[in-house]
């Protein structure tokens, strides 16, 4: 009976989860969008992209995670420059990688987009853009302020953990 009852709560939950990701989200006008560049779709240069946006979602997002305006997180970021900076460098000596990069916090072009199933219009956004090398590689973003990237990988972790505790119990 309590297994019974226990899969029909997951089952809830899951539903609950599902109906929150296949919501749009809109990124507000007032936002800061956060972009990495890598020089090619090398494998190394993947790599190393792949390498800053671990840095940058365990080290930027826990400064900004709770910031309460844009200005705050403005301030944030603009005071945490030179740790980023520092932290990419790293990055590219313990990978023996010899590119040039720029960090740069303020208007930067984005291409036209699509997230969440909405497309934004190409421009001008307020954002922190790190390029590396030429720069000509696939690029990973997301929303830094308000903070969308925390919320979709959370969402995501919350999703692999219920699924571990369904096949733990489905057996």
């Amino acid at each position: 009976m309590k297994r019974k009852v226990f899969l029909i709560l997951i089952l809830f939950v899951i539903i609950y989860v599902y109906k929150i990701n296949s919501q749009s989200v809109i990124i507000p006008d007032s936002s800061i969008r956060l972009r990495v560049i890598p020089n090619s779709n090398d494998s190394k240069d993947i790599f190393i992209k792949e390498q800053v946006k671990k840095y940058l979602e365990k080290d930027i997002y826990t400064l900004t995670k709770d910031t309460q305006n844009i200005e705050e997180a403005r301030s944030i970021i603009t005071d945490n420059i030179p740790l980023v900076e520092s932290n990419i460098k790293n990055i590219f000596n313990e990978n023996t990688y010899q590119q040039p990069f720029d960090v740069n916090f303020g208007y930067n072009y984005f291409p036209e987009k699509t997230y969440k199933g909405i497309k934004y219009k190409e421009g001008y956004y307020e954002s922190l853009v790190i390029s590396i090398g030429n720069a000509e590689g696939d690029n990973w973003w997301c929303v830094l302020f308000p903070n969308f990237c925390l919320i979709d990988k959370s969402k995501t972790e919350y999703k692999s953990y219920i699924k571990e505790i369904i096949q733990k119990y489905s057996k």
